[in-house]
């Protein structure tokens, strides 16, 4: 497709390698040619990098298949997935998986993409629920309401949680920032 087509979400491969897209900007400076700026975020290694097309360019966009997988168990830095569709075991390392092993606990459903057959990303789910295994107890003479404690959940990530929540409870966890939501 042409340079100038590009739009936010589309998959790029660029130097044998696939990017997202993740903005877009056409600029057209005076007497000069016109040119898409764009950011791109690699698929393979999350680094973001900017990059400029001339107008005329041409891009190759790709599609990438979905498929739905259910977190399984890990065993060392290895964490084992299931394709619901085909039932057939995907392996990620804690590497590709980044700060997503944080949210993973058994039974856990995730997107994944695949390039060629080959998985590329996994998106997790918005929110999970994690259970709080350490934290200080709550001190009962504590009114202000903005008061906030570390809190260590089953899957190691540490988080900061109202006064109120105590070790054993289950609480809900935005993925994206990696925030305290709620009580579950």
């Amino acid at each position: 497709m042409n340079a100038t087509q590009i739009r936010r979400g589309n998959i790029l491969k660029v130097d044998n390698e696939l990017y997202s897209v993740m903005t877009v900007q056409h600029i057209t400076p005076g007497n000069w040619r016109g040119m898409v700026q764009t950011k791109l975020r690699n698929l393979r290694s999350g680094k973001q990098t900017e990059r400029r097309f001339r107008s005329e360019e041409n891009v190759d966009r790709v599609s990438l298949d979905a498929h739905e997988l259910e977190y399984l168990y890990n065993d060392g830095s290895d964490y084992h997935f299931m394709n619901l569709e085909t039932y057939e075991q995907i392996t990620f390392d804690a590497e590709k998986l980044g700060d997503d092993i944080y949210y993973l606990i058994p039974n856990t459903k995730v997107e994944a993409q695949f390039y060629e057959g080959v998985p590329i990303s996994v998106e997790m789910p918005s929110t999970v629920d994690l259970v709080v295994v350490e934290t200080e107890p709550s001190v009962r003479s504590a009114t202000v309401t903005n008061v906030t404690k570390a809190a260590k959940l089953e899957t190691g990530l540490i988080v900061q949680v109202p006064q109120f929540v105590n070790t054993g409870e289950t609480i809900r966890i935005d993925t994206t920032e990696g925030k305290y939501l709620q009580r579950a």
